[in-house]
This record gives structure tokens, C-alpha cells and sequence, in this order.
């Protein structure tokens, strides 16, 4: 079965393709080579659905996309859908650097946030979308040199580490993505019928 992943980040596909096809059979992921959507949901779902949507009219072939990012509750779950770009621009380190400054005089207490990733599925049979959800708290500083984006700033529940910190295995075990994919891997075992 080809599924086709809606994104024309070559690294993503090749680390998805790394987790799908050993866990599905006869499965291959596919790149999406298809026009880029405007991203412009209000949601991750809503945003995940554009993507899957636009590979699926262009390729006929079941696609899926994520969306995903850090809600820090404080500030009512943003930066959200704007996680990419929180501080103007596709720039992580300003991203992180914004969100720091802009929590620095809240307590411990109050820094609570979670990683979450929304998973879109489009083939014929539907629509399907897979959520994980990744809690913790945003740290005071930055600390660690593994993952991306936020990483080094996100303490999981349970972990005095951040993420950044984490062995990538450790990470790509428990993550909001391996969460996702995880539910993504077994409604694809049981295909798409």
C-alpha cells in the first residue's frame, strides 16, 4: 500500500518512513510533489486535515500530515499553531528565546505545557486524525544539544532533564509524535477499508 506523506520535507519523510514501513506491512511512504496548501486553520486538526486533503485531491492515493507544537496553559495554549513562527520568523532559537522572556517571572508552579501533534489521515474510506499529547513544563533556560524547535526548553512530567537532553531514542519513545504514530501504525495494520 503507498501512502502518501503531505509534506516536501525530505528528512521528515525519511523518519517517518523509518517508523511506518517496519511497523505496516507492504506499506511505502511516499513523498508529496503537489502544490503547497495555505496552512490557514484555526487548529492543529484543522490544519493536518488541509494538508492530507490537498495530497489526497492530487495523488488519488491515501495521504496523511501532522501538525504540530508547544501550548503553554499561561498563555491559554498558545504559541499553538503559531509555534513555528512565535517570534515573527521560522527561527528556533528566537522562538525559544521569545517564550523564555515571556515567562520569566512565572513560577515553577505555573509553566505547565505540552507537546502536541495531530496526526491527518484522507484515503476514500475517510477522514481520521491521531492526537499525542507530550505534558510537562517550560524550563527557565535552555539545556541540552539533541531534537529541535522547543526541546530544550520542554521538561517532561516525570523528567528533571528537557527533552533536548534525552538520548533521541529515549525521546522518539515517548514523544507527542510517537504518540500519534503509534495510533496512526495500528489503524494502518488493520488497513483502510
Amino acid at each position: 500500500m503507498k501512502l502518501v506523506l503531505a509534506s516536501h520535507n525530505k528528512g521528515k519523510l525519511q523518519e517517518l518512513a523509518e517508523i511506518l514501513e517496519p511497523a505496516v506491512a507492504d506499506l511505502e511512504l511516499v513523498s508529496y510533489d503537489g502544490p503547497e496548501p495555505v496552512e490557514d486553520g484555526t487548529s492543529f486538526l484543522e490544519n493536518a486535515l488541509i494538508k492530507a486533503r490537498a495530497a489526497f485531491a492530487h495523488t488519488g492515493l491515501p495521504s496523511i500530515a501532522d501538525d504540530s507544537g508547544i501550548a503553554v496553559e499561561i498563555l491559554g495554549g498558545s504559541p499553538g499553531i503559531f509555534t513555528a513562527i512565535w517570534a515573527g520568523g521560522r527561527d528556533n532559537a528566537a522562538n525559544r528565546q521569545l517564550l523564555l522572556a515571556q515567562l520569566r517571572d512565572i513560577g515553577d508552579e505555573n509553566r505547565t505545557a505540552a507537546f502536541i501533534c495531530t496526526i491527518a489521515m484522507v484515503s476514500e474510506a475517510g477522514e481520521q486524525s491521531f492526537t499525542g499529547v507530550w505534558s510537562g513544563r517550560v524550563a527557565r533556560e535552555e539545556r541540552g544539544s539533541f531534537g529541535h524547535g522547543y526541546d530544550p526548553i520542554f521538561i517532561p512530567d516525570g523528567f528533571e532533564i528537557t527533552a533536548a537532553e534525552m538520548p533521541p531514542e529515549v525521546k522518539n519513545s515517548m514523544s507527542h509524535r510517537a504518540m500519534a504514530l503509534q495510533q496512526l501504525i495500528a489503524t494502518l495494520a488493520t488497513g483502510l477499508d
